[in-house]
């Protein structure tokens, strides 16, 4: 209930009152300040009147008086600048590490907001909000969800920053791996991303036009060219030959590969295998197309698929696994395979780079990338299609998959401008 009084604080939608502080000075709110989502007070440089005097300076929340003592805030100073302590219950008096008495006032959270926020948490339904999305205005749906794939391509920023910060700032390198990372599809992601960062590309570059000798690398440094990961019955003659030229070039470049167990093979289908996923990479690799600045000229998404289009080398179209001839196929990347990487690696590096550099071109690209592309088909563009909200693009479907990752599963709907509008005019709404 202590997210709902923040909500109906930040809103200033309690009950219109005459609002007077425990020791009985009438209360004037001129601004409820600034939502603080890290430590410290709740709310920032709020401006208050006070028995006419006004106030400028931090709001604390709490579901009743003794919470500030619980919450240990009359020891700590970062709370002695708390102007005004709002309750739903006053029940002591409360005072700064300094030894001030804080003035208090009680809000009551009007009973309608309370009923329809209590029925938002107990929907079982997905999206809960779902009465209410034929409702809202499209300006309002396409604000809402343009800042949401601005949040998700942020979320992804932060990551490939790190990935950028274990490759020691060399941005060649967190493009490989960010690309090889999504080239595990989901299972094998994180060890594709510790593959390509233990594997240094100016050792690869030196054998880029050899694609045997790349194979060998690939696939060694994967830890996929151990006795541990073949059974000797399996170890064929190709397998052989590429494990004694990783032997060399492990020793020439002083390289120690993953574990074998680093992958993961059950319930996997075969073409997504990581042995024909790395000889895909290889060919990529062979013909120049994994570096930043490829992907940073490539003008459209047609282009883009053009560069990331690739197939296994010729002895991984006869085999998923050592030693085990299968059908021949080309295994090529599937087209919706190609757009997830458009979707997962292309955009994430271009808004991160652009941020990186600066340059809101690049920013304002990767945007206008994930408008151009699919919106991606799952459970949760689904549910919101079905809820009635049009998803044509990979902006859309992106800022979806964000809203249910980090609204709508953990019920945080008070921060969210669906169940904002759902508060503001369920009551209007008659139930299906």
């Amino acid at each position: 209930m202590e997210k709902l009084l923040h909500y109906i604080w930040q809103h200033k939608l309690y009950a219109a009152t005459p609002l007077f502080t425990d020791s009985g000075e009438a209360v004037e709110i001129l601004d409820p300040g600034l939502h603080n989502h890290d430590a410290g007070p709740d709310f920032f440089n709020a401006k208050v009147r006070i028995g006419g005097v006004l106030w400028v300076g931090n709001v604390e929340l709490h579901k009743n008086s003794a919470d500030w003592f619980r919450h240990r805030h009359h020891e700590d100073e970062a709370y002695d600048n708390v102007v005004l302590h709002v309750v739903s219950q006053i029940d002591k008096c409360i005072r700064t590490s300094a030894g001030r008495e804080v003035p208090q006032i009680e809000i009551t959270v009007p009973e309608p907001l309370r009923e329809s926020y209590a029925e938002l948490l107990a929907e079982e339904a997905f999206p809960p909000c779902y009465r209410v999305i034929p409702h809202i205005t499209p300006p309002a749906v396409r604000g809402w969800l343009s800042a949401l794939t601005v949040e998700r391509l942020e979320e992804k920023t932060s990551r490939i920053e790190r990935i950028l910060r274990q490759a020691g700032g060399d941005w060649e390198q967190a493009a490989f791996a960010t690309l090889a990372r999504n080239f595990g599809f989901g299972v094998n992601s994180e060890a594709f991303e510790r593959w390509a960062l233990s594997l240094p590309l100016s050792a690869a570059g030196k054998h880029r036009d050899d694609e045997f000798q790349l194979e060998a690398l690939f696939l060694g440094q994967a830890g996929l060219l151990s006795d541990e990961a073949t059974p000797t019955e399996r170890r064929d003659a190709h397998f052989l030959h590429l494990q004694s030229e990783y032997s060399f070039l492990a020793h020439k470049f002083d390289l120690t590969p993953l574990p074998a167990k680093a992958w993961r093979f059950l319930r996997m289908r075969p073409q997504n295998f990581p042995h024909v996923r790395l000889s895909q990479l290889v060919r990529l690799y062979h013909r120049n197309a994994v570096n930043l600045s490829a992907i940073i000229e490539a003008p459209d998404a047609d282009s883009l698929r053009a560069l990331l289009t690739t197939e296994a080398t010729d002895y991984w179209q006869k085999h998923y696994c050592f030693g085990e001839e299968s059908s021949q196929s080309k295994k090529t990347l599937q087209a919706s395979s190609l757009d997830l990487l458009l979707i997962n690696t292309v955009a994430p590096l271009l808004f991160a780079y652009g941020r990186n550099r600066f340059d809101e071109n690049l920013c304002e690209r990767a945007f206008a990338l994930l408008e151009e592309v699919k919106a991606e088909r799952n459970h949760i563009t689904r549910s919101w299609e079905k809820a009635g909200l049009q998803v044509p693009s990979a902006a859309d479907s992106q800022a979806l998959i964000q809203l249910r990752k980090h609204y709508c599963d953990r019920r945080d709907c008070l921060r969210c401008r669906f169940g904002a509008e759902f508060l503001r005019s369920r009551r209007t709404i008659s139930p299906l």
